[in-house]
Formats: structure tokens, sequence, C-alpha cells
């Protein structure tokens, strides 16, 4: 048995629901946030479903303390990623980050492995101390998009943004949902003077 099959067994890995949406240009994830935010490259790794194997995941990786299944992810991601031109000039890869009480409760970012796992496959420089959360939001996957919209209303701040001038920054996320959360994100981003944005995620909900 290997390390990845110590917490994705490869019967489970192969029945892992795969977006592929790295392979086309106008996906779901590019769909969702057309004409709110602008961005080079958008993909998720996996769909996620209630009750299915990648909630079990997500669950998994955010609340029993499974740190290794974001790097896996990461991994598999980036291994991908590194062959596509749209995704090679990355400079920057920042998480969505949590809020200091949500990440002291929990001892770390679920994301943080990810984005970690995808900068080493791409070359790029790990950035988790730029984007900064202000607000202690509670979990918003399946809230509708207004509520979300409401709740995501200038829940992060950016700091030192000038050490990120002109660069290619890929964000990453563990789920996208209706896509609020991350277009706050880059709405705080892009704030930085000449700089491009590209997303990733493990999974985006159905």
């Amino acid at each position: 048995m290997s390390d990845n099959e110590l917490h994705i067994c490869t019967d489970c890995r192969h029945q892992l629901p795969l977006t592929n949406f790295h392979q086309e240009k106008d996906n779901a994830v590019h769909k969702m946030l057309y004409g709110r935010i602008k961005l080079e490259q958008a993909t998720a790794l996996l769909h996620f479903s209630k009750k299915g194997i990648v909630q079990q995941l997500m669950h998994n990786l955010k609340y029993r303390g499974h740190e290794e299944i974001g790097l896996f992810l990461g991994e598999w991601l980036g291994e991908e990623l590194k062959h596509i031109n749209g995704y090679s000039n990355i400079d920057v890869v920042i998480p969505v980050p949590l809020h200091k009480q949500k990440l002291k409760s929990r001892g770390y970012n679920q994301v943080d492995n990810f984005g970690i796992a995808i900068a080493k496959a791409l070359g790029a420089e790990f950035n988790s101390s730029v984007l900064i959360k202000t607000t202690n939001t509670k979990t918003q996957v399946f809230k509708d998009r207004l509520k979300r919209n409401f709740n995501d209303n200038t829940n992060f701040k950016i700091v030192n943004g000038n050490t990120l001038e002109n660069k290619h920054i890929l964000i990453v996320d563990d789920i996208i949902t209706t896509g609020a959360t991350i277009e706050d994100c880059a709405n705080r981003l892009l704030e930085i003077k000449g700089i491009t944005l590209s997303l990733a995620t493990m999974s985006i909900t159905d």
C-alpha cells in the first residue's frame, strides 16, 4: 500500500468524479464567474455532490485532520496543470484564507497543502500572508447566492500587496459553490497593480 492509499485507496481514486475542466476553456467554473471577475484560467478537479465520495473527502480534510488529502489532490492537479500553457506562467499561488479564530480552532487551513503542492509543480511561489480574512463566517456550502453575496461582502483585506504587483496569481480553494467567496477574494487582489488572476479548486458543487 502506498502513502496515498492510506487516505485514498486505489479503488476510491478510480471512482472520483473528475471534471477535466482544465482541458476546456469554456468550462463550468468560467461560466459561473463570467462577467463577475476576469480570470485567465479556471478549473476544479472534482465534482462535489451531497453524500458523495468527494463530500466525504472534504469532510475528512476539513474536520478530521486529514491534511494529507489536500496535498494528494494538489499533487494530482499540479501534475496536470504544469503541462498546460495557460498555467505555466503562474507566479504566485494564494489560498483562500481562514479567519484567525477558525484557523486557531482547526489548527490548519485545509487549502494550504493543496496550494503548496500546486505551487511546487508549477515552479511558483506559495503565499498565505497577503490575503487576510477579516470576518469569521460560517461554512457556506449550499447557501443560496444572495445570502452568500451578502455574507461575503468585504470579508478580506490585502497586506503588502505591492510585493505582488504585475504577477499572475492563482487563487486556490477547496469547494466552489456560487463563486461569491472567490469573487470577494479576487476583488481584493485586483486592488494590486497589474496583476492577472487564475483559479483552481479541489471541487465544484453540482
